[in-house]
Order: C-alpha cells, then structure tokens, then sequence
C-alpha cells in the first residue's frame, strides 16, 4: 500500500477531504496532480482581482439565487487552467461548454453533492493540507457514519458495497462464510480479468491464514490485510465481517497494487463493520421468518391447518403449496456429530445453488431437518432423490467423518397428504440409520426391510439366518475369506458376474471360483430362484439384526 507521504495530491483531497458523494465530472485520469492549497472563488467576483499559485486547488462557491456572476464556469475554468491550478471544484452542474474546457486544457474537473458549504470544504482541505494523520481519522469516522446510515435506512447490502466502489474508485466484493460472493461491484477496467479474480476469491485456501478460521477472526491483530491477487499488479484489502465475533463473511476492494491508499484501508475496515450491522439486521429478519414458517409446518403435519390457510401462508413465503411435494428427513448418525443448525444451513445453500423449490426447517425436538420439495408431478420420485443425493455427496463433502440418514416419502399431491409423505420418510430415514446408510431411502422401496423388521420373533430371524448362512460364515472365519461380501456384491449388482468382478476388484474367474465355492460349503444350486430369493433376505436379515 502507498506510503504515507508529505506529497497531497488531487486525488488525496478527493477521497480525503472532499464531501462524500463528490463526483469527477472531466480530467479523471489527472487526480495525482500535486496539491499545495485551495482557493475559494465566489462567481460574481471578477477573477482580475483574484490571484492564485501553481498547484492550487479552486473551490467556486455556488450563485444560489445571488447577483448575477460575474465569471461564468467557462471563464473560471481557462483561468484556472491558465494558472496551472491542480483542479477545479464546482459547487453547482457545470455545462457542457465548460467540461469541454476542462477536458480541453487538460485540468480536473470535480462537483460537490448538493448542499455542501464551501468554507466548510475550504476548511476540511486546509486541514489535510496542514494535519494528513488527523483528517484520515476524522475522514474514518464520516465512511462509518455514512456507511451505517445506509444500514440504517434499510437500503440494503448493495447500496453499501455501491458506497464503498464510489468512495475508493475499485471493485468491492462481499462474500458470505463459505466464500459465495454475494454482493459486487466492477470497475471497467477490470472486466477482462474478473474471471481470473473472482474464482481465486472463491478458494477457502486463498485467504490469509490469519482469516481462514472464521471462529478467530475476532482476534487477529490487523483488521485489514493486504494480498497479492494471481494477477501481476494487482491486490486486495480483505477485512473479516464480524459478528458476535464469529466471521460471517469476508469484504474486499481490489485495485492495482501501487493504488490501494489509506483510505481504501478506511473503507474496508469501516466497510466491514457496516456489513456486519447488515448481517446481523438480516439474520434476525432470516430466523424469525424461520421461526414463523416452522410454526407454521410444525402445525400443518399435525393437521392444525385448513387448505386455504395453508395456502395464505404459501404465498406469504413465496412457496406455491399447490404443487406436489415429496417429504425429505435428514438427521445425523452417530455420536459428536455437528449441530443441527449447520445441517441445516447446508441443506438451504445447496437448494439454493441447485434453484430448487423447497421448504426447510428444524425440528428440535425430533432432531432432524425436515425439507419439503416441490418436486416434478412427471417424475417426482427421481426428481427428489437425485436433489437427495446432491444432499449427501455435499455433506460427505463437507463433514468428511459425518453420516446422514435420510428418507424419503411418497408424492403428496394435494396439502392433505403432507402427513403422509412426512411420516414415510421419518419411517424410511430410520431404516437408513438402521442400514447404517448415507444414501436416501425412498419409503416406496423399502417394503421387504419394512416386512422384516416388523417381525417380533428375533429368535426365528436368527435361526433362519444361522441355517441360511451358517456354513458360509463359519468358511469365512476360518479361511479368512470373503463369501458373504460376494454375496452381498452379487445380490447389489442384481446377480450381474461382471459388474459383481468390477465392485469386489477381481477377475471375473476368481469371481467364478467363489461362486462355485458357496454352492458347495452350502451344499445348495445358486441358479434356483428359491434359493437366492432365500440367501439375499438372510444376508439381509443378518445386516439389520447386526444393526438394531
């Protein structure tokens, strides 16, 4: 970043001094013009009696309903240009005769934002010309004031990153926890290269270490640090968006490397103040609508609500209830596991990537998230365990020693049968936890697991399982084989000898082998229908009851 320097420069007084909102109007490629003083010229004064030194900067006060001027901004501009001044600072529009002056003489040529008291910017100017560390400071705490007024007014997050890219003339970029950037703006002469930039930011490993752990952010010692982008010249200032010290999201102002100054370091670290107010103004939004629509679906599973209620409440989320929907249950397997609400935010960003259509919430007491997809009435069942498998594949993903159990229900077409649906897939997700599974079960095709653990008798399952199996299990455990893994492998692949070879990584001879093999420790003829029918539910008999 550019050193603090004794050299104020056009562009120094433009983002330091000059009110927030100051526009250039011509010469924007001229701002590093040294600046030495300012100058205030009223318009009805006559310029002759006015003097003026190089590298000054000419604030021209507004007419405001006063005599007639004496110089219009056409003159004021050729004599400023004439004086070799830094810049011209206009209080009211200046017409498109004098921005082709300006552009002309080669001098810059600024307008204040209405209302601005030009002793008041005199003052401000002098002050960075005699006391830069000073007006930095004071120049940090009109960014925060405006930057939070915007928050303030409800104006929303892209309002404040739009601020930020006026205030620093770069691209602002803010991104949520997991790097999704949510809110940017882009300078032109950054197009061509934003590609390269944009997915360098998205990588967690690209961030300063200091950052990577959102849960210390809270703690590093600078709030704002500097990075080198993969792109020759050019960098960023990435600040951590904090919130209840936890890092919610990261802001960015990226720019050429020898132009990034103090106050983009301002802005950033002010800026990412600002979006944290933001942040935590729509989480709370977020989680009472949360907390709002969970009563809502809480009552609808128990049958508390009417059709056209149901509906009315649709509308109000944004979710036409009209249309089929198949339910999904997802809940954790095993111990230690992560919270629910992380399960859950999961779940929404996927839906959110993937543009699906769903209703999400958390069941606290049940320990499980519960998600209602409105699904495709053509193809529903595919349609939803395909988003269900999307489900897993992230969260295997993400959670790389975690499990899931998830199920799915039956299509409910209409809102009466959203119970139903629900019901089955709590029935079909607790059999994937029994299964011991991460894949989603749909309730429809688990009808013989359901027919087995319904049975009371566990002493017959075992009985059977032992008469069925006994003989293979015994070989295995002497012979340190594996004929039962076969087995399963065969009856997974629908009795296919290939892709059986290709699943356990063998020859297809050695697969032969074995196979011959189990016919003979089981004394029985695998090519009898009766007897696969017979060996396929004992193996699955003996994963539940090793399950439950």
């Amino acid at each position: 970043m550019n050193d603090v320097s004794t050299t104020i420069t056009v562009e120094d007084i433009r983002k330091l001094a000059l009110p927030l909102g100051t526009r250039v109007i011509a010469g924007d490629g001229l701002l590093g013009r040294t600046a030495t003083w300012t100058t205030v010229i009223y318009p009805e004064d006559p310029l002759a009696n006015k003097s003026l030194q190089q590298d000054e900067v000419v604030l021209v006060a507004g007419t405001n309903g006063r005599a007639k001027p004496g110089s219009t901004d056409i003159d004021i501009v050729r004599w400023a240009a004439d004086s070799k001044a830094s810049a011209v600072v206009l209080s009211d529009m200046p017409s498109p005769s004098a921005i082709a002056e300006a552009k002309a003489y080669n001098i810059p040529l600024l307008i204040l934002p209405p209302d601005s008291r030009i002793r008041m910017v005199e003052k401000t100017v002098v002050s960075l010309l005699v006391d830069r560390k000073g007006q930095i400071e004071r120049r940090g705490t009109q960014i925060y004031k405006q930057l939070t007024q915007i928050s303030s007014r409800n104006e929303g997050m892209a309002e404040l990153i739009n601020a930020m890219a006026r205030l620093t003339n770069k691209a602002v970029v803010i991104q949520d926890k997991r790097l999704h950037v949510t809110e940017h703006t882009l300078q032109p002469q950054f197009v061509a290269m934003w590609e390269d930039i944009e997915s360098f930011l998205r990588k967690m490993d690209n961030l300063p270490v200091e950052m990577q752990d959102r849960h210390r952010v809270a703690d590093i010692d600078q709030p704002v640090l500097m990075q080198s982008l993969p792109i020759t010249g050019m960098a960023r200032l990435v600040a951590p968006v904090v919130t209840k010290s936890v890092g919610r999201g990261y802001l960015s102002i990226i720019g050429h490397d020898n132009d990034l100054d103090d106050i983009d370091l301002l802005v950033a670290e002010h800026g990412a103040a600002a979006c944290a107010l933001e942040m935590a103004k729509l989480k709370a939004v977020s989680e009472t609508e949360k907390r709002l629509r969970g009563t809502f679906l809480d009552r609808l599973l128990i049958g508390d609500v009417s059709q056209q209620e149901a509906i009315r409440q649709g509308e109000r989320f944004e979710h036409d209830m009209t249309q089929t929907h198949v339910a999904m249950v997802l809940a954790w397997r095993g111990d230690n596991t992560p919270s629910m609400r992380r399960l859950e935010t999961t779940v929404n960003s996927l839906i959110e990537q993937q543009k699906a259509n769903a209703l999400v919430w958390i069941r606290e007491k049940e320990r499980e998230v519960v998600v209602f997809h409105a699904t495709n009435p053509e193809d529903p069942i595919d349609t939803s365990l395909k988003l269900g498998q999307a489900f897993s594949n992230e969260i295997r993903r993400m959670y790389q020693n975690q499990h899931i159990a998830m199920g799915l229900g039956q299509p409910a077409r209409d809102i009466a049968s959203w119970r139903t649906s629900y019901r089955d897939a709590v029935q079909a997700m607790e059999l994937a936890v029994r299964l011991q599974t991460d894949a989603p079960l749909y309730i429809g095709d688990l009808g013989v697991y359901q027919l087995i653990l319904s049975l009371s008798d566990r002493d017959k399952l075992v009985s059977f399982c032992e008469r069925t199996l006994g003989p293979l299990v015994d070989y295995d455990m002497r012979q340190n084989a594996d004929l039962i893994k076969t087995l399963e492998a065969f009856f997974n692949c629908h009795g296919n000898l290939s892709q059986t070879a290709d699943v356990l990584i063998v020859h297809r001879n050695t697969l032969l082998y074995r196979m011959n093999r189990i016919n003979e420790i089981a004394q029985i003829d695998l090519n009898r229908p009766e007897t696969r029918l017979a060996l396929h539910l004992a193996i699955t008999i003996r994963r539940l009851l090793s399950m439950n």
